[in-house]
């Protein structure tokens, strides 16, 4: 039987209270675009990403409606962005206005996924994908930002050791942070108890470690092609697992049954995580 197709729910069928999941913790200064009683335009977006600027470019963004007259230029959607530093975006549309949302918060990081895209698109055509762009896509649809405090919390996460990093998570808030940075993710989270499964990239640091820092720091790991050059370079991260993410992450019989929580597949090995530490003084 096929999978039936993901359906985001309609906007008056979204209970406001869904906002308070931590899956949009980061964006809590936009939240009224999604909270609002009609869907924001591109006036509205703009309004509130004036200033915006492409990291790799220096090119002023700006979101533009996606209408049929916009698409028959024949223009790639990265390459439109990239060149013109236009973000097409469709009208009253979740996934859309969450990919908006997430280009306000990590305009860096965005800029630099874009980036790539783009001259990937160059080097092969548009009918073509490289290995790198289908990481890129991974990442920009259903990627988090994961940071890690300490080898043992990243050893029982690669090994899929689910219950034990329920259970290390539960003794130790500090273990692991998670921004989700996907914005079909956040789609996903829409929907009341999301099950949600991120494609992560996992950063090895201090809890004290600059969130800011540490974004810019993939940032700079994406447009130096040293992240995202192959999908298998990402940790898949059942969310559902975290405390506070869903009602039954400290449920031994959830962590071992439930769909999201898959067991590592035989050889497979995960790269080397990033690596931040935090300044001492006279560093």
């Amino acid at each position: 039987m096929a999978k039936r197709r993901f359906q985001a729910p309609a906007r008056d069928a979204v209970d406001r209270s869904i906002f308070e999941h931590p899956a949009f913790a980061p964006y809590r200064f936009e939240l009224d675009l999604l909270s609002a009683e009609h869907w924001p335009d591109v006036g509205t977006l703009n309004a509130r990403a004036c200033g915006l600027k492409h990291a790799q470019t220096g090119a002023r963004l700006r979101f533009v409606d996606q209408t049929a007259a916009l698409l028959g230029e024949g223009i790639h959607y990265e390459t439109r962005i990239f060149e013109r530093g236009e973000i097409p975006t469709r009208a009253d549309n979740w996934h859309d206005l969450l990919n908006a949302l997430v280009w306000l918060r990590f305009p860096q990081i965005k800029s630099a996924l874009n980036a790539r895209q783009a001259a990937d698109v160059l080097a092969v055509g548009a009918a073509q994908r490289t290995r790198g762009q289908c990481a890129l896509t991974h990442f920009d649809e259903a990627g988090a930002i994961v940071r890690v405090s300490d080898i043992h919390t990243l050893a029982l996460w690669d090994a899929h050791d689910w219950g034990s990093l329920s259970t290390r998570l539960q003794l130790d808030s500090e273990a692991l942070d998670v921004w989700v940075f996907g914005h079909a993710l956040l789609e996903h989270a829409l929907w009341p108890e999301p099950m949600l499964v991120a494609k992560a990239i996992a950063v090895l640091a201090d809890p004290e470690a600059s969130a800011s820092n540490l974004f810019s720091r993939i940032a700079d790991g994406i447009a130096q092609s040293e992240l995202l050059s192959d999908p298998q370079q990402l940790r898949p991260l059942p969310t559902a697992l975290i405390p506070g993410w869903h009602p039954r992450s400290t449920e031994a019989a959830f962590l071992s049954e439930g769909e999201c929580f898959r067991p590592l597949r035989m050889g497979r090995v995960y790269p080397r995580p990033l690596t931040m530490h935090t300044a001492t003084p006279g560093e």
